[in-house]
């Protein structure tokens, strides 16, 4: 062991033991050698909003760009991540500390704690490596991601906010073969949060969680890459603990064109609570979504990403319908169909410029109640602004470091 001479003058004075300089000097090299893998990165993700006409009471369906984000300037989230990430070895370690703050980040975790993902990664020479994640981490479902700057378009889909975001548990993930992949868990509840209360940690009182993946081999030719994906997550959702199973079939592959690939996603969800909810007895509360995908890297710098995003669900998925002026429409549901395209155009190095317009239309015929309090009588007036239909346009500006 070859100490430094800081470390030798004080052994040589009397100041400290030989013997403890050495442990000390070899506790110290260990710790480097750990950080000497980890990485630190993140973004700011901010935004400019705007939506013409006047009034903006409602907006049925959007998540992180609607009522309170229109006509104004946002801070949606600010997001820093320190990672070691499993290496090749047979008995690997690793962890992900992913926080999260800012607007986005409370409507993600209301609890306060800031923490995206907290988890200890860990792989067992198992067959080809059986990989696990201890802790809190992202749902294995669905197309898009919480952070925006991880997907293909500013705004998220409907089919977004029909699935959970985060669990608290373990996820085992097996590669079976160089195209199929599978993976399957239990966690604590359907919905976010480090701590949900002793009232759901009961024995049998738990979520599951089950995924497959299909990837297109590198002998497929152009379809190269392309993968399909299924995923279901079972358990208890929202304050009242209500019993919810999300089912997510998507995929996405590569054209002939070059630059061009494709995507569809499909969601159903029953007995929601939690992003989403419903005013039907338990049972009855159902909803599914259907989004298509394209996207086409025309040069180095820009890429065009567009969206058809429909949603069909029991009614109050996301607004309450009422008939005739009378009580709520247990019977009724809420349908709605959205356009989305994204111009991504790099300006400056680190940083994502991308400006997008949306149109979002409501497809319910029923006189309606929005959940802002508003009521709109008559078949010709929907609960945005009195409109059936809706544009926005934004400016997203996201650093990454």
């Amino acid at each position: 062991m070859k100490l430094n001479q800081w470390t030798m003058g004080l052994a040589s004075a009397g100041v400290v033991s030989l013997a403890s300089a050495v442990q000390a000097e070899e506790a110290q090299n260990q710790v480097m050698t750990a950080l000497s893998s980890t990485t630190l990165s993140g973004f700011v993700d901010t935004s400019m909003i705007w939506k013409p006409g006047s009034g903006n009471g409602a907006l049925p369906g959007r998540a992180f760009d609607g009522v309170g984000r229109v006509d104004g300037f946002n801070v949606h989230q600010i997001n820093l991540t320190v990672e070691k990430p499993l290496d090749e070895g047979t008995w690997s370690a690793g962890y992900k500390a992913e926080l999260t703050f800012g607007p986005d980040g409370a409507m993600y975790d209301a609890s306060g704690q800031h923490i995206k993902q907290a988890y200890v990664a860990l792989r067992a020479p198992l067959g080809n490596g059986l990989d696990f994640k201890v802790g809190a981490f992202d749902t294995i479902i669905g197309y898009e991601a919480f952070n925006s700057v991880a997907n293909p378009n500013f705004s998220r889909s409907f089919g977004w906010q029909l699935e959970p975001t985060q669990h608290t548990g373990v996820l085992a993930s097996y590669q079976v073969t160089d195209w199929l992949g599978i993976a399957g868990g239990v966690a604590n509840t359907w919905h976010p949060g480090l701590y949900v209360g002793t009232n759901v940690r009961g024995e049998s009182i738990k979520t599951y969680l089950g995924s497959v993946t299909i990837t297109a081999p590198e002998s497929s030719g152009f379809l190269a890459g392309g993968a399909l994906y299924a995923g279901i997550v079972d358990g208890w959702a929202g304050s009242g603990h209500i019993d919810t199973t999300s089912y997510y079939v998507g995929g996405s592959l590569p054209t002939p064109i070059e630059g061009l690939s494709v995507g569809l996603a499909f969601d159903y969800v029953e007995n929601f609570a939690g992003n989403v909810w419903g005013t039907g007895p338990e049972n009855e509360n159902w909803a599914w979504s259907l989004a298509g995908y394209v996207s086409f890297q025309a040069s180095e710098k820009l890429k065009l990403n567009g969206r058809l995003d429909y949603l069909k669900g029991s009614d109050g998925t996301f607004y309450n319908s009422v008939e005739d002026g009378g009580s709520l429409g247990q019977d009724r549901q809420n349908e709605l169909f959205a356009a989305t395209f994204t111009v991504d155009y790099k300006l400056w190095e680190n940083v994502v410029t991308r400006v997008e317009v949306r149109w979002d239309h409501v497809m319910t015929d029923d006189n309606v109640y929005d959940r802002t309090g508003g009521f709109y009588e008559g078949e010709d007036y929907y609960f945005i602004d009195g409109e059936e239909d809706a544009v926005t346009l934004a400016l997203n500006v996201i650093y990454k470091f």
